[in-house]
C-alpha cells in the first residue's frame, strides 16, 4: 500500500497507525504500513525483509537500502518511547527507563510495543471535522465508508446522526462491534470535532428499542437554553408527547386561564387535560394519532418558542400560532424518524426540506385545537377558549373534492391485469416457493384487484380478513359471487362483492402462504388477513410485530399479522414502478400515467369504469362507502371528461397515447 501524500510530496500531518481494536488511526506523521513495520522490527525481523515485504523503494526512500531502513524504524521507535515516557503510565515509563539503562535502548515486547502505540495516542494531533476518514481509521475500514459517501469525520457523525442506532448496517462488512467502537472514540473526540454524537447512537436496547426510548424528556424555553461548551449550537430539546416533561412554572398547575369551578377530568396540570382528552379516541387509532400530532405540536410551541402553558394562552398568541404554521421553525422540522429517537422533530420536511403547512392543513389544526379547547372548557378544566375569537385560515374551494386523476382509463387497466397474470405464473408448482419474484407479483396483483374491484381503501385492504369473506346468497352457479364485510372510514361497516379473478388471485396468494384459502366450513372457518407477506424481514421492527404470533392446534399460525397499510402501499408502489419500467407494450402516454398511480388510484378506477359500464351511481356509492351521493356523481362528471377529451383526440387526429400540441 503506498503512502499517502501531500501535493507538495511531504508526508501530511496526520497519519494512520491503528490500535488493534477500535480501527483508530495515530495521526503523527506515520501510516499503517510504518507501524506494521515497526511491530515487525521489534519481533527481530531484518530491515531487508521489511523493505521488500512493506516498502516501495521507488516512492520511499528510507527503504532503498537496508541501513536507511534501519535508521527510519530506529527513530520512529525514539519517537514513540519519548511520546509513551511523557503521556504513558508511570509503570510504563519506568520499564522503559530500566530498559534504556540496561541496554542502551529500550527492548520492546509485543506487549509492550502496544503500550506504547497507546500512549503516544495521548500526545496526538487533534482529530477536526474536516479531516479525512482514512487519516483516522483503516485503510479498509476507510474505503467502506467512502463507498457510502461519507469523505470526512464531520460527514461520519452526521450520517450516523441521521441513520440512527443502524447507521452500520447500510456499510459493507461494519458489524455492530466495530460500530460500537468507532462511535466511542467519536464520543470522545466531541469537543475537538465540535459536534454532537446523538445518545441514542450505539445505546442498550431491549426489544430492539434503545432504552433511552423509556426516559422522559423535560423541554424548557429557548430563554433558557444556555450555550454550553462553545463549539456546541444552540439546540432545541423537544419529545414527543409520551416522553415530554415540562418546568412546573409552565405546566399550567396555576394557570391564568383555569376554571375555579369543580373540574370534571383529574387533571393537575396542562399534560394530564391533554392526555385525558386524547383518551376519548383511543378505539379510533387514525384519529388519535391525528389528534396527537396536532396537540404536541401546539404544546411544544408554547412552551419552547412562547415560553408560556397551554392554559396561560390567549387570542393573540393563537394568531401566531395561526403564522407559525405558515413557516415552522427550522429547529422544529426534520427528515422521519421513530418517536422514541431523539432526532424525531414535530414537523416531517419536505423534499425540498421546508415545512409549509397547505391552507387546507392549517384550517385543519385550527379546528383540532379549537374542538380540543372546547372540551376542557366543558369539563371545567379552562375557563374559556381563546381559539373562538380566531378565524379558520382562509382556504380555496376546489372544484373536486377528491383528486382521481390518476384513475386508470379502461386500456391501460387491462393491460396492468394481462401484466399482473403473465408475471405471476411459474413453470410449475415446485418452481412456486422458490419464485421469490413470483410470490411478490402474486401479492400485488391480490392487492391492486381487491382495491381496483371492489373498490377498498389501501386501509381496508389491508385490514379485510378472510372469515369476512363468503359466498354471496344471491349469486347463481353460473355467477357467482362472494362477499367481503369490512369496516371503513368513520367505523361503518359495509359488504362489498369480490370478483372471481380476485378470489383467484387471493387463492394463489394464500398457496404463496402455505394456507388453503377455501379449507372453510361452517364449523371451522378459515380465518387470517386477506393478504400478509410471504416473507418477514429481518429485521427488529418486523420480528417485534410477528413475535406474538402462536401457534394454532394444528400448527398452524393462530393469529397471523397481515400487511400494513403503509406496507401494502410501498409494496405495491415498488412493483409498480418495475412495470413502468419495464413493460414493453406502453405508450409514453400510458407510461407517464403509469408511473403517476399509488394505491388509492386503484379505488380510484373502480369508480371511474364502473359509471363508465352504466352501473348505477347509487350502486357505486354503497359500494365504495361514500356519504354522499354528490361525492359518487365525481365519477360521473370525469368520465363525461374523458368522453370529451378523446373526442377532441379524435377531431385532431391525434393517435391514442400521444399527447395534442
Amino acid at each position: 500500500m503506498a503512502e499517502r501524500r501531500s501535493s507538495s510530496g511531504k508526508t501530511p500531518p496526520f497519519g494512520t497507525a491503528v490500535t488493534d481494536v477500535a480501527d483508530i488511526a495515530i495521526p503523527r506523521g506515520f501510516t499503517t504500513k510504518d507501524f506494521t513495520a515497526l511491530r515487525a522490527y521489534v519481533q527481530r525481523i531484518a530491515p531487508a525483509i521489511i523493505a521488500r515485504t512493506y516498502y516501495d523503494p521507488d516512492e520511499d526512500p528510507h527503504a532503498a537500502t537496508p541501513a536507511a531502513m534501519e535508521r527510519y524504524l530506529k527513530a520512529m521507535l525514539d519517537t514513540l518511547v519519548q511520546l509513551a515516557l511523557a503521556h504513558g503510565s508511570a509503570a510504563l515509563a519506568e520499564h522503559l527507563r530500566a530498559s534504556i539503562r540496561q541496554h542502551g535502548q529500550p527492548k520492546l515486547t509485543a506487549v509492550t510495543f502496544r503500550m506504547v502505540t497507546e500512549a503516544a495516542q495521548l500526545a496526538a494531533a487533534a482529530p477536526h471535522a474536516e479531516h479525512p476518514v482514512g487519516a483516522w481509521l483503516r485503510p479498509r475500514l476507510a474505503r467502506r465508508l467512502k463507498g457510502e459517501g461519507i469523505a470526512t469525520l464531520g460527514e461520519l457523525v452526521a450520517f450516523c446522526n441521521r441513520r440512527g442506532p443502524s447507521w452500520w448496517r447500510s456499510i459493507p462488512r461494519i458489524g455492530r462491534g466495530r460500530a460500537r467502537a468507532i462511535v466511542s472514540w467519536l464520543r470522545k473526540q466531541q469537543a475537538n470535532l465540535q459536534l454532537t454524537v446523538e445518545i441514542d447512537i450505539d445505546s442498550e436496547e431491549r426489544d430492539g428499542v434503545p432504552l433511552v426510548a423509556d426516559e422522559v424528556v423535560e423541554v424548557v424555553p429557548e430563554s433558557y437554553i444556555e450555550g454550553g461548551a462553545s463549539w456546541e449550537k444552540k439546540r432545541l430539546t423537544l419529545a414527543p408527547l409520551e416522553r415530554l416533561s415540562v418546568p412546573y412554572s409552565l405546566s399550567g398547575a396555576d394557570g391564568e386561564n383555569r376554571s375555579t369551578a369543580f373540574c370534571y377530568i383529574k387533571a393537575n396540570h396542562d399534560l394530564d387535560a391533554v392526555r385525558a382528552y386524547l383518551n376519548r379516541f383511543r378505539d379510533q387509532p387514525k384519529t388519535l394519532r391525528a389528534y396527537t400530532k396536532e396537540l404536541e405540536r401546539f404544546l411544544l410551541w408554547a412552551v419552547v418558542l412562547r415560553g408560556k402553558a397551554l392554559s396561560d394562552l390567549r387570542v393573540d398568541d393563537c394568531e401566531a400560532y395561526k403564522d407559525f404554521l405558515k413557516n415552522p421553525d427550522p429547529r422544529f422540522v426534520g427528515e422521519r424518524f421513530a418517536r422514541h429517537s431523539p432526532r424525531w422533530r414535530p414537523f416531517a420536511a419536505s423534499t425540498n426540506g421546508s415545512a409549509s403547512l397547505s391552507a387546507e392543513s392549517q384550517r385543519y389544526t385550527v379546528r383540532v385545537l379549537r374542538t380540543a379547547f372546547t372540551w376542557w372548557v366543558d369539563v371545567r378544566y379552562l375557563g374559556g377558549n381563546p381559539w373562538k375569537a380566531v378565524n379558520d385560515p382562509p382556504v380555496i374551494k376546489r372544484e373536486r373534492a377528491m383528486q382521481i386523476e390518476r384513475a386508470l382509463p379502461a386500456a391501460l387497466w387491462r393491460k396492468l391485469r394481462g401484466e399482473l397474470d403473465a408475471r405471476c405464473l411459474d413453470k410449475d408448482a415446485a418452481q412456486r416457493r422458490e419464485s421469490k419474484s413470483g410470490v411478490q407479483w402474486r401479492a400485488v396483483r391480490a392487492a391492486i384487484l381487491l382495491m381496483g374491484d371492489s373498490g377498498l381503501r389501501r386501509e381496508e385492504a389491508a385490514n379485510a380478513r378472510r372469515e369476512n369473506l363468503r359466498p354471496s346468497p344471491y349469486g347463481t352457479l353460473e355467477r357467482p359471487v362472494w362477499e367481503l364485510t369490512i369496516v371503513g372510514k368513520g367505523q361503518r361497516e359495509r359488504t362489498v362483492p369480490v370478483s372471481a379473478a380476485t378470489l383467484n388471485a387471493l387463492r394463489a396468494h394464500w398457496l404463496d402462504r402455505a394456507q388453503d384459502f377455501d379449507r372453510a366450513t361452517e364449523a371451522d372457518l378459515q380465518s387470517g388477513p386477506l393478504l400478509g407477506p410471504v416473507v418477514i424481514p429481518w429485521t427488529d421492527a418486523s420480528r417485534r410485530r410477528h413475535r406474538a404470533v402462536g401457534q394454532g392446534s394444528e400448527g398452524r399460525q393462530a393469529s397471523e399479522v397481515g400487511y400494513t397499510a403503509d406496507g401494502l402501499n410501498r409494496l405495491i408502489s415498488r412493483m409498480v414502478t418495475e412495470l413502468v419500467e419495464t413493460m414493453t407494450d406502453l405508450s409514453l402516454g400510458e407510461r407517464v400515467q403509469l408511473g403517476g398511480v399509488n394505491a388509492h388510484a386503484f379505488r380510484h378506477t373502480f369508480g371511474t369504469q364502473s359509471v363508465a359500464d352504466e352501473v348505477p351511481v347509487d350502486v357505486v356509492q354503497k359500494v365504495l362507502g361514500h356519504a354522499s351521493l354528490q361525492t359518487t356523481t365525481i365519477y360521473v362528471q370525469a368520465e363525461k371528461q374523458r368522453v370529451v377529451e378523446e373526442v377532441a383526440r379524435y377531431y385532431a387526429g391525434v393517435p391514442a397515447g400521444k399527447v395534442a400540441r
